[in-house]
């Protein structure tokens, strides 16, 4: 797959109607269903469900229609054991934390080119997996050949 969303943009898709950056999140994942070229992290849909039901107070009957929803359209690659071991790693040689380590470990086992999010280093590359931070206009040129419109 050539990329995957960190959790943060499932988030602002279920933020104000008025965020410019919900506007972004949805438009960016509309292209990867489109596209058919991204993958969604077990992960990710977890962390994306507690803080839907209890930061945002989205109703859980909601919030398992939305998750549905994504996993009809996605792939959706969950952790495995080896992905700790390759987070642990992460976490000593670049000084992530853990969690952060271990999307990008299950993301690149499972062959994902760019991580789409805001929480991480920009342009850092782990591993062959590079972070992109879609809210930076400097990389408006790469998200339109990633996902394209």
């Amino acid at each position: 797959m050539n990329c995957a969303f960190d959790t943060n943009l499932l988030v602002y898709t279920a933020g104000p109607s008025a965020d410019w950056r919900r506007i972004r999140a949805r438009d960016l994942i509309a292209r990867g269903m489109r596209g058919g070229n991204a993958v969604l992290l077990l992960q990710s849909l977890a962390e994306f469900s507690n803080v839907a039901t209890r930061k945002l107070g989205i109703s859980a009957d909601t919030v398992i229609r939305r998750v549905q929803a994504w996993s009809n359209v996605f792939p959706v690659q969950a952790a495995a054991h080896a992905d700790v071991i390759v987070a642990l790693q992460i976490l000593r040689d670049h000084g992530l934390q853990f969690w952060d380590a271990l999307l990008c470990a299950t993301a690149i086992r499972a062959g994902v080119q760019y991580l789409i999010t805001e929480d991480l280093q920009d342009s850092r590359t782990l591993f062959g997996l590079t972070i992109v931070n879609p809210f930076v206009s400097a990389n408006d040129i790469l998200i339109e050949r990633i996902l394209p419109p």
